[in-house]
This record gives structure tokens, sequence and C-alpha cells, in this order.
């Protein structure tokens, strides 16, 4: 049976351009060998397919042979990652670095050692000036093999030299995965359980956080040791919710390559999450029209046509531009005219389902129920959450599962599925049962759907007034506040009060703001 996921080779065929296929035909020719011939066949078999079908190619290719298909993919794989090496060698400063590397060992295999240390002082000068300390740690340490063990004459003292150049880049490159490892399990932290729940949270993250964090000179920091650094603050105060500060590092963040244009270019995913870092910290604070000044500016980086380009980097520019362009509506409350971005994000999402993770593909199945839901069309919105809900691995964002539970309730006794609703709670009560994070306001609307059966209609609209002014009571509490990052239930219940829509209400609220 067809299955593109599991077989690499096809996916790399997949992901090249049409130029990149070009180079890769011209790169196999030059070899000439019948060898070439035939995994240049099966390339050209596997890039007219639409699913992995290796029957197919087979009848395709008769001049190729059922037992000699595994060896034929393993190098034709190897021959696709030599193209793309050499294709993007010039776009990739690092791929330089390594292979003048290369080349100096070559010359000093060769016993041509003088040449090979000029090569090493070169890629060693080049490395530092471009913030690359752990290549640069690569060149000392061929350098010092090399004057070790034979008498160069290069420098008069250059013991003690390359002795206190190895101590201080090794110092850098240590510190670089010291703060690196923050940054990453803090990141990992997020996804596993979004805002901190309450203070044993805070005090645990709090602590650790403090604890692994090393000392920073930020005088003599590298450009990668202050944008680490960086970046395990905003993850750091993401997750316990102090989004004042998360908004101040991520800015920090961008403006480290604002003033690196050269690192923009060299490492623009990480340019890019900056940017969208700084927008989720301003859509948290509220803060719209400095959203939407960030917002042009990553739009406006997409559309340059001068900025390099690579299926990553495409990949993130969709998935960063459409989350905050549904967040700006949402800022808006402009439900129903962000219904019109759905499609395009659809066709993305089918584009880069390779690429994407299953964590990004559910936040953006809980953003597009989100809209159907303040647009008025319950039904799209639990078709969608359904997506969410039956999704196997609830370890992976338990936050976005809780809320697309109590979402999903909501809309069905929105949508008057009365015969539903009774099901959806048991389902709800078990999932935060095994969750063991039922915080009071998810408790207290799960307690309310599940008596409104037996509320007459003319007690309804008091109902509805109590349960919001107990909601407002909960949100004073820090640590109850992450429930409505992810669901406005306060908007939901004041129209339900007045008897007008979801998004009148939140559009009411946004022309206060401006």
């Amino acid at each position: 049976m067809p299955n593109e996921s599991i077989d690499p080779v096809f996916q790399l065929i997949k992901s090249l351009t049409r130029s990149e296929k070009r180079h890769f035909r011209l790169f196999t020719n030059r070899q000439g060998s019948n060898e070439g011939l035939k995994f240049l066949q099966l390339f050209d078999a596997l890039d007219g397919q639409a699913s992995y079908d290796e029957e197919r190619v087979l009848a395709q290719v008769p001049a190729i042979k059922k037992v000699q298909v595994a060896n034929l993919k393993a190098n034709l794989y190897k021959q696709l990652l030599s193209s793309l090496r050499m294709y993007h060698s010039g776009q990739n400063l690092d791929i330089q670095l390594h292979e003048q590397l290369d080349y100096a060992r070559v010359l000093y295999n060769r016993g041509l050692y003088q040449q090979s240390l000029r090569m090493l002082e070169k890629v060693k000068q080049t490395a530092q000036q471009a913030e690359m300390p752990h290549i640069a740690l690569l060149a000392l340490d061929f350098e010092k093999l090399i004057e070790a063990q034979y008498i160069t004459r290069s420098l008069r003292g250059r013991a003690e030299v390359l002795s206190a150049e190895a101590s201080d880049t090794a110092g850098h490159v240590a510190q670089l995965h010291e703060l690196s490892n923050v940054a990453l399990r803090m990141y990992g932290l997020y996804l596993k359980i979004g805002h901190v729940r309450h203070q044993e949270d805070y005090d645990t993250i709090t602590a650790y956080f403090h604890a692994a964090l090393p000392p920073v000179d930020m005088a003599r920091a590298g450009f990668y040791e202050q944008l680490y650094y960086y970046q395990a603050h905003v993850w750091y105060h993401t997750i316990t919710q102090n989004f004042p500060a998360c908004f101040r590092y991520a800015q920090k963040w961008v403006d480290l390559f604002e003033h690196s244009p050269a690192m923009k270019e060299q490492q623009t995913m990480l340019y890019i999450k900056g940017l969208h870092n700084l927008l989720i910290s301003l859509y948290n604070l509220l803060y719209y029209s400095r959203f939407m000044e960030v917002l042009e500016t990553l739009e406006a980086f997409a559309a340059d046509p001068d900025r390099r380009t690579n299926p990553n980097t495409e990949m993130l520019l969709f998935l960063y531009i459409y989350t905050n362009r549904i967040n700006a509506h949402f800022l808006r409350g402009s439900f129903t005219e962000g219904l019109q971005i759905i499609p395009g994000l659809l066709d993305n999402l089918d584009r880069f389902q390779v690429q994407l993770d299953s964590h990004r593909r559910l936040v953006f199945y809980y953003k597009i129920a989100s809209l159907y839901f303040g647009s008025g069309n319950n039904d799209k919105a639990i078709e969608y959450l359904t997506k969410i809900i039956q999704f196997r691995d609830v370890s992976l964002r338990e936050d976005i599962q809780c809320f697309a539970r109590i979402l999903n309730l909501i809309a069905h006794y929105e949508a008057g599925r009365d015969e539903a609703l009774e099901y959806q709670i048991r389902s709800v009560y078990r999932f935060l049962g095994k969750m063991n994070d039922q915080q009071q306001m998810q408790v207290a609307i799960f307690q309310f759907l599940r008596s409104v059966g037996d509320i007459t209609p003319a007690e309804l609209k008091e109902a509805f007034v109590q349960l919001k002014e107990k909601l407002i009571s909960i949100a004073a509490d820090p640590f109850e506040r992450r429930p409505f990052l992810y669901l406005d239930i306060i908007s939901w219940l004041e129209s339900k009060i007045e008897n007008v829509p979801v998004q009148e209400i939140m559009q009411r609220k946004f022309r206060r703001l401006k």
C-alpha cells in the first residue's frame, strides 16, 4: 500500500525545487556510469509519483530488478544529499568551512603541514567572525595536533597562543551549550504543560530555571550566547505568564538580529522565530497596534524577493504568518471575516505535511475551530475539535486537548445537540480526571453545562450572569488565568446574557482597546 511518510528517499525527492532537480540530473550525468544511469532512472520514476509505490517503479523501469531496489535507493539518497550539499554550499558558510577543514586534512595527509596550517588559520578566523565557535574549535584542535607532532617553526610561542585561544573558544562553546540546553528544556516544558497551573508549578519551574541558567557576561558573550539567553527567558516567562517580561526578551531577541544583518541572512529560521515570539507576547498583552507593525515586518520579509529561501524557511513563514493573521482576527473579533483564511491554511497544511509536527497541526485545528465557533458555525467548530480530541498522543499539549474538549462541549450546547451533550459531558469528565489538572474555570464551566438541563428558560439568563461573576472572580487569581488564554468564556457568557453574537461582544471590547 503506498506510504510516502515512511520512505525517506521519496520524501527527500518531493522536497526538491525545480532548480535542485535540474542540478541533480547534471550532477549525476557527470558520473557517466551504468549504475549512475540506473539511480537516475529511479529518481525520475519516484519524482513522477504522487505517492510512493515500489511496484509501479519496477514496472516503469524494467532495468531495475527488485533485489536492486534497496541498494539503488541507498545510493540515490547519498547522491541526492551530495548534490544538495554542493548546490547550497554558496549559501551556507558552515558547509564551506567544513569543506575547507576537509581540504586541510588532505594537505596534512600529504605532509604539506604549512599549507594545512594556513588553511586552518583561515577557517578559524572566518568561523570566529561568523560567530561559529564550534567550527573554530575544530580548526584549533587540528592546529594543535600538527604543532604537537611536527616542528613547523610557524611562530615563536605558538603553543601558548593556541592553548589560550582553545581555552577561550572552548569556554564560549561550553556556555553556548549550557544556554541552549536551558532554552530547549524550557521549550519542552511549554509543549508539555503550557502555562503554569499553580504555585507548585511556578516554584518548581522557577527553581529549575535559575539553577540551570549559567551567569552570562553579556559584554563578552557572542551572538549565539546572547540569543540562547534571550530564548531561555522568553520560554520561562511564557510558561509563568509574565507577558511583559516575555515581550522584553522577545524584543531583545529580534533586536539582536536587526543589529547583525549578516546573521539575519545566515540564521533566517531563528530570526523569523524571534518575530513570531514577539507577536505572541504582543497578542497576550492585547497590544494591537504594535502587533500589526511586527506582523507587517514578518510579511514584508516573506515577500522580499532577494531573501534566501528553502523548504524549511517557507514552512516556518507559512506557520508564523497564518498563526498571527488568525490571532489578529481574534484580537479584532472579526471571526466571520477570518474564515476566508481557512482554505489557504488547509492547502498549506497539505503542502507542508511532512515538515509539520503534530503539535503545530493541533494548534491550527484549535484556531480554525475557534474561528468557526466565534462566527456562529458550531458544527464546523465541532468537526475540527474532534480532530484534536481523537489525536492519540494526549501527552502532547495537554492544555490544547483539555480546552478542545471544553470548547467542544460548549459548541454542542450552542448547536442544540442535546442528544450528544450527555455523552460529551461524560467524556470531558473522564479526561479531566485523567489529567489531574482541574482548574477552577474548567470545573465551573463543566458543572454549569452538566446542570443546564435542569434550569428553566426563565432562569437561564440569571444562571449565565452568576457563572460570569464566578469566572471573573476566578480570573483574578494569577494561576487561574491560563484557561482564559485559550477560551474567552467571559465574552461567550456576555453574548448569552445580551443575546447577541459573541463576535459582536469581542468587537466592542476591541474598540475600547484602540
